[in-house]
C-alpha cells in the first residue's frame, strides 16, 4: 500500500468519554489505532461535569475537556464564534495538520470544522477536503444533501473490539429465550415502536423475557407498558448501562433487538454479532450493510412486521453457534484495519489544494439565494476575527507542546489509571 506520512490529527466532536455510544466509542477506537500507527492524535471535547481540561487517557492520547456546558443531549449551545479562540490556540499548541470532526449532530463539530478551515487546515459539509460515512446508504444521503463530488466521500465502517465481545463459554438455554435492548430511550431510537411490539412478543411467546438497558425520556412509558400488561417478570428494566458491562448483559441473552427509526450503522449490532447474539433490526439507514443475512432479521419499523421478526428469529435459535459468529465477526471487522483505511483519506486530505478565502465564498453562495449569502457572511466576520486574534495574539506567540512518546508497555497502566 506505500509508506503513509504521519499526521497530526484533532478529534472533535461532543460526544466523548465520560458518555458513552457509538461516537464515543469510535474516536476513541479509531484514535488508539492510529496512535500505534505512529500518529499524533489530540480529542477535543467539552466538559463532562468535573471533567475538565485536559486529561490523558490510555497510550498518551491527550483530552481537551473545553469549559463549554451541553445544553441539549449533549450538545453545546451553537456559537458560531465562541469557540474560534481556543480551537485556535489547541491547532498551534498541538501543530495539528488535519482536523477529523465525528458526528453531523455535533455543534463542537461544525464549529472547529470551520474555524480550522479559516486557518487553512484540511477538512462542514459545504467546505471540506474529504468527507468519511461509515455505511453506503449514508454517502448516498451526504452526496445529494450536501453536493458534494462523490469521489470526496469515502465509506469505511465501525468496527468492534472483538477481544472484549466475545461470547460466554457456554451459551444460556434456549428453553427460557431472553431478547436483549441496550439503547437510548428516545424517540429517535424507537422507544415507542417497543412499547407496542413487546406485549405482543410476549402473548405470542410465553417462553420469551426481555432485558432492556439504557435510560432516556422514553423510560417512563416502558415502565408505563410493563405495569399495563403485569410484565414484571417478563421485562427487566436496568436502567443505564455502562460500557464496560454492556457484554455481560449481552451473553445473558439469545437475540438482540434494535428498533431505531434512523441509524446511519450501529455499532451496537456489532457488539451483540460478537457476542454471538443473533440481531432482529429494523431495516433503517444503514443497518442492512452491517451484518451477513444469516446473523440478522430486518424488518419494516413496524409493530407487527416486529412482531414476526422476532419469531423469525427464535425459530432460528438453534442453528445458531455464538462462536462461530464471533469468529465471523473477527474476520469481518477490525479496528486497524478502519485506521488502515482512515490513514489513505487523511492522505488525499493533505493532497487537495488550500482554497482562498474567494474560492471558498463562491462554494458557499452557491447553496442557496439566501442561505449562500447568510454563509458567505458568517465566513467573512469569522476570517476577520481570527486575523484580528492573529494580530492580538501572534501564532508565534503560543507555545507548541512537545510530543511525549510512551512506550508500548505504558499501555495497560493507563488503561487502569484512566478509568
Amino acid at each position: 500500500m506505500g509508506h503513509h506520512q504521519n499526521h497530526r490529527i484533532l478529534m472533535v466532536s461532543d460526544f466523548f468519554y465520560p458518555n458513552f455510544g457509538g461516537v464515543e466509542n469510535h474516536i476513541y477506537y479509531l484514535s488508539q489505532c492510529l496512535l500505534k500507527l505512529g500518529h499524533k492524535v489530540v480529542v477535543v471535547t467539552h466538559a463532562y461535569g468535573n471533567r475538565s481540561g485536559i486529561r490523558c487517557m490510555t497510550g498518551g492520547l491527550k483530552v481537551y475537556y473545553v469549559p463549554w456546558r451541553p445544553f441539549y443531549m449533549q450538545n453545546t449551545l451553537p456559537t458560531i464564534y465562541g469557540l474560534l479562540p481556543i480551537i485556535r490556540t489547541i491547532l498551534i499548541r498541538e501543530r495539528i495538520t488535519i482536523v477529523h470532526g465525528h458526528q453531523a449532530f455535533s455543534t463542537f463539530c461544525h464549529e472547529a470544522l470551520m474555524h480550522g478551515r479559516t486557518m487553512g487546515y484540511k477538512f462542514t459539509l459545504a467546505d471540506l477536503s474529504q468527507a468519511i460515512c461509515v455505511s453506503h446508504t449514508s454517502k448516498e444521503n451526504t452526496v445529494l444533501r450536501s453536493g458534494l463530488p462523490p469521489e470526496k466521500v469515502f465509506v469505511i465502517p465501525n468496527a468492534v473490539d472483538t477481544a472484549m465481545f466475545k461470547p460466554a463459554d457456554q451459551r444460556p438455554s434456549i428453553e427460557e429465550i431472553v431478547i436483549v435492548v441496550i439503547s437510548l430511550l428516545v424517540y429517535r431510537k424507537g422507544a415507542d415502536l417497543l412499547v407496542e411490539v413487546i406485549p405482543e412478543v410476549c402473548r405470542l411467546h410465553p417462553n420469551v423475557r426481555f432485558i432492556i438497558g439504557g435510560d432516556g425520556a422514553k423510560r417512563v412509558r416502558l415502565e408505563e407498558m410493563r405495569e399495563k400488561h403485569s410484565l414484571q417478570d417478563r421485562v427487566e428494566m436496568l436502567g443505564a448501562v455502562q460500557h464496560d458491562q454492556v457484554r455481560s448483559v449481552l451473553i445473558s441473552g439469545h437475540i438482540f433487538l434494535n428498533s431505531s427509526l434512523t441509524e446511519a450503522f450501529c455499532i451496537a449490532i456489532l457488539e451483540a454479532a460478537s457476542c454471538g447474539l443473533l440481531t432482529v433490526s429494523t431495516r433503517v439507514g444503514g443497518v442492512p450493510e452491517v451484518l451477513p443475512e444469516d446473523m440478522i432479521v430486518l424488518a419494516e419499523p413496524d409493530p407487527s412486521a416486529m412482531v414476526q421478526a422476532v419469531g423469525k428469529a427464535i425459530s432460528m435459535l438453534p442453528e445458531i453457534d455464538p462462536h462461530v459468529m464471533h469468529k465471523r465477526m473477527r474476520e469481518l471487522y477490525n479496528w486497524h484495519d478502519v485506521a488502515k483505511r482512515t490513514e489513505i483519506v487523511y492522505d488525499h486530505a493533505l493532497k487537495c489544494s488550500n482554497q482562498n478565502l474567494p474560492e471558498r465564498l463562491s462554494r458557499y453562495l452557491s447553496c442557496g439565494s439566501w442561505a449562500g449569502k447568510l454563509f458567505c457572511l458568517v465566513m467573512i466576520v469569522g476570517f476577520l476575527l481570527w486575523r484580528l486574534l492573529e494580530l492580538w495574539q501572534p501564532a508565534d506567540e503560543i507555545e507548541e507542546v512537545p510530543d511525549v512518546i510512551l512506550p508500548d508497555n505504558h499501555h495497560e497502566e493507563m488503561l487502569h489509571q484512566s478509568q
